[in-house]
């Protein structure tokens, strides 16, 4: 009872302040990262900077792609895609819309410092036609081009000259520029100001192009709280209007209590363990060389992990137990493939001496305690499972905004990560994770230094493969061979539950990216 007090005076003092009517507070676990749309793939940051930047097409409210500042396209020749844009948009300090600004976009997109190439990933070149019109140049036909752009977010080029913030900051080297504490784009919502770690306030922008269909929320204030009790404090009283990451100890209590709804949903992001396969010595280790550029090691780690019982005993029934990076909604998904493993310890010492580690090792695992839904108690877990086939894995915890940038940096060889598809095609992952680095979208987040010629050559042909029979062959050949040589381990899918007053209406998003478009006050 103590605790619920002292859980409830801590949230009272994050909103000591009261929200005028139609202000919609929305509390979650973790912070942005930058308020720099080319900058980091992180899905929280997406989440909110969508609010305020646009790109050229957008999901419907049930996936379905549609014009946003782009009116429509049209296929001129395998490799050259026309784009016309919308005419009478405004960026938010006044300034017109025009095709420069995608052209500026997709060079600052491109920059070495972004991580979001993937969006772009095949374009070659975007080309100005005229002041409302650009032609996308391919590198090759791409299946799925308006799905990729929807987060190729379009930025202003006279405000980044202006404010000299040409392209992203290096973000792993904790450099910034204005672009990272400032937002200006074209979107139903104005950023207003960012106090890291605190909130985030964002009202709504009157000048919208789409403004006849705008939600009435007028304004959103946003509360990034780590701790699960000031969190589900705060919603009990009264303090926010929703909540999008539920502890899932509290999901059945806050279902039972007629005070709020909660809406939920599969979403499609994998949470797995990441293996250096590359480097020739495991840093922190007792042993000689790198154990994990075995495939035996890589498989007894994985059959010593008992997902169901995460599933049972941390996640409360809200995961989708795992054995492939491709969650169910995403086109390429095998629930044949994506059968989870039955953890098997035995099996698991018998790999590991067949590699020659009859007695385990030694082995730094490192782990966010912010990012994803009960992150460091699974992989509290996960120590403990790997502790009974012999291997002893020393646990780092840390904020997700530290965690990112180590990540980036190559500084992990085993930890946890998770993956969402906001592509909703199974390329983005391949590409991202699983393809040999080769500039640009091209393993920009492969941190496993995974290279597998045959793995390469099965996601260069997705890439160009325009009849779907074959092309989801293709995609379940790759899962096969990730699966062969436990590339990853796949741990869940997670299950998002958000929970809000009764007069709170929005949609329940998949890709866990909630919309203020899609909200509504009384409705």
């Amino acid at each position: 009872m103590l605790t619920r007090t002292l859980g409830a005076l801590a949230a009272a003092a994050l909103f000591a302040t009261a929200a005028p009517a139609n202000t919609l507070r929305w509390a979650a676990q973790n912070d942005v990262l930058t308020l720099d749309p080319h900058s980091q793939n992180h899905s929280t940051t997406s989440a909110l900077l969508q609010h305020a930047y646009e790109g050229l097409t957008r999901y419907t409210r049930d996936y379905k792609i549609e014009g946003a500042l782009a009116t429509e396209w049209k296929q001129l020749s395998p490799t050259q895609v026309r784009f016309t844009l919308r005419k009478g948009v405004k960026f938010q300090d006044g300034t017109p819309f025009t095709a420069d600004d995608v052209v500026f976009s997709f060079q600052r997109i491109m920059s070495p410092t972004s991580t979001l190439q993937a969006f772009v990933a095949g374009v070659k070149e975007v080309k100005k036609v005229d002041s409302h019109t650009v032609d996308f140049i391919l590198e090759r036909p791409n299946p799925i081009l308006t799905r990729t752009i929807v987060d190729f977010r379009i930025v202003s080029k006279a405000w980044a000259e202006k404010n000299k913030a040409i392209a992203p900051p290096n973000y792993k080297a904790k450099e910034e520029n204005y672009a990272t504490r400032n937002a200006m784009g074209t979107g139903p919502y104005k950023i207003v100001s960012w106090q890291p770690e605190q909130r985030i306030t964002m009202a709504q922008n009157p000048d919208w192009w789409d403004a006849k269909n705008a939600s009435n929320v007028k304004e959103v204030i946003y509360t990034p709280i780590k701790s699960d009790q000031t969190r589900v404090a705060a919603l009990l009283s009264g303090e926010v209007d929703m909540m999008t990451d539920m502890p899932t100890q509290d999901v059945a209590k806050i279902k039972g209590d007629g005070k709020f709804k909660v809406v939920e949903g599969n979403e499609v992001r994998t949470i797995f363990v990441g293996m250096d396969q590359g480097s020739d010595q495991l840093k922190g280790s007792n042993v000689q060389g790198n154990p994990l550029k075995d495939r035996r090691v890589r498989e007894a780690l994985s059959l010593a992990i008992d997902r169901h019982g995460i599933q049972r005993a941390i996640m409360r029934g809200l995961s989708v137990p795992a054995a492939t990076m491709v969650a169910p909604g995403v086109n390429g998904h095998n629930p044949q493939l994506d059968a989870a493993p039955k953890a098997d310890p035995e099996r698991a010492k018998k790999l590991l001496a067949e590699a020659g580690y009859p007695n385990g090792f030694e082995t730094p695992f490192n782990c966010p305690n912010n990012r994803y839904v009960n992150d460091e108690e699974i992989c509290q877990a996960i120590v403990s499972m790997w502790a009974r086939v012999g291997v002893k894995a020393k646990l780092g915890t840390e904020s997700f905004s530290s965690y990112s940038p180590k990540i980036q940096n190559f500084e992990f060889q085993l930890f946890l990560y998770g993956w969402g598809i906001p592509t909703y095609d199974a390329l983005y992952s391949f590409q991202s994770l699983a393809r040999s680095r080769a500039g640009g979208a091209d393993g920009n987040y492969n941190y496993f230094k995974i290279s597998d010629p045959r793995m390469d050559q099965l996601i260069d042909d997705i890439k160009v493969e325009l009849e779907p029979v074959k092309r989801n062959a293709l995609i379940n050949a790759v899962l096969q061979r990730m699966k062969e040589e436990q590339f990853f381990i796949p741990i869940h899918h997670q299950v998002r539950p958000w929970a809000m007053k009764p007069n709170v209406t929005t949609v329940h998003r998949s890709d866990d990216k909630p919309e203020a478009r899609f909200t509504n006050f009384g409705k």
